[in-house]
């Protein structure tokens, strides 16, 4: 037991000695139409009400829509960074509770159809990135496409947004297959959202992890449920995330039990320590 506490003690050291390193989450789901956005955008609220500092880049091509969620209009978004030749801290934007984000714009596909100058401008400016936040999260596409499997497969982790809905659960179920066939060892937590009661939602995720153990040979872990709450709709329609909309809603305090407990078994320890770590695999990815 000492043995073991003196060697917990030392690899805490170890990291604290190792340049600061965001970690890199890909918020996915294999439809449209499941709540992943809207997760993501209040999952990283969430983060900063826990003192982390966070920043969400909205990567779903051609439907961004995080600006739209948070009822601002962004001055500025990713297709600058290249058009414009700007540093990559003139186009993060700010939003509520201070968030720091960088909108998708409407011309984001051929972001994953960049000139080698452009990914080289890319790499580079994220590495200014990796130093200054906590957890960058990604909110990905629905489905899954080539280029965005790069981004994907580089990241730290998976989130995968489902609902108990058949179709969604099947769409899920492609989507993780897609990304364990070509890394296995990537950590995916999937989340539940929607669940008409908590005993149903239970029941999926249970049923969809089993599924998921025995086709493909992987353990992915519960995140957590988020029951269906006419609150998201309000809150959509007002423009405002739903954990500022109404913090005390099924779905905020849902939210903020995944988070805490998120926080809590999340290991810091095993973090990236590089902090081109993300960058280094993204580019074996795409130049493969």
């Amino acid at each position: 037991m000492k043995f073991d506490q003196a060697e917990g003690l030392r690899q805490k050291l170890d990291y604290k000695k190792t340049p600061k390193q965001a970690k890199t989450i890909s918020v996915i789901s294999g439809k449209g139409g499941v709540g992943k956005s809207n997760f993501a955008l209040n999952f990283s609220l969430q983060l900063i009400s826990n003192e982390k500092k966070v920043l969400l880049f909205d990567l779903d091509v051609g439907m961004g829509n995080i600006d739209i969620l948070m009822g601002v209009r962004p001055q500025k978004t990713i297709i600058d960074l290249f058009e414009s030749q700007l540093q990559v801290h003139d186009i993060i934007e700010t939003g509520p509770n201070g968030l720091s984000y960088i909108a998708a714009g409407s011309g984001l596909s051929h972001f994953f159809k960049m000139e080698e100058a452009d990914k080289s401008y890319f790499y580079e400016q994220y590495k200014e990135l990796v130093q200054k936040y906590d957890y960058i999260l990604f909110d990905m596409g629905a489905g899954v496409t080539k280029e965005a499997l790069f981004f994907i497969l580089a990241s730290d982790e998976c989130i995968v947004i489902t609902t108990p809905e058949p179709t969604s659960i099947t769409d899920a179920y492609g989507m993780i297959k897609h990304v364990i066939n070509n890394q296995s060892s990537m950590p995916i937590y999937i989340v539940m959202n929607r669940s008409l009661g908590h005993q149903e939602g239970l029941r999926a995720l249970h049923h969809f992890k089993e599924v998921v153990a025995k086709f493909l040979h992987v353990q992915i872990s519960s995140m957590g449920i988020i029951p269906d709450d006419k609150t998201v709709t309000q809150a959509v329609i007002k423009q405002v995330p739903y954990t500022l909309f109404n913090n005390k809603s099924k779905a905020a305090q849902a939210i903020q039990e995944i988070t805490s407990n998120y926080l809590k078994n999340s290991n810091e320890i095993n973090r990236p320590s590089s902090s081109s770590t993300f960058i280094e695999k993204l580019k074996r990815l795409i130049e493969r």
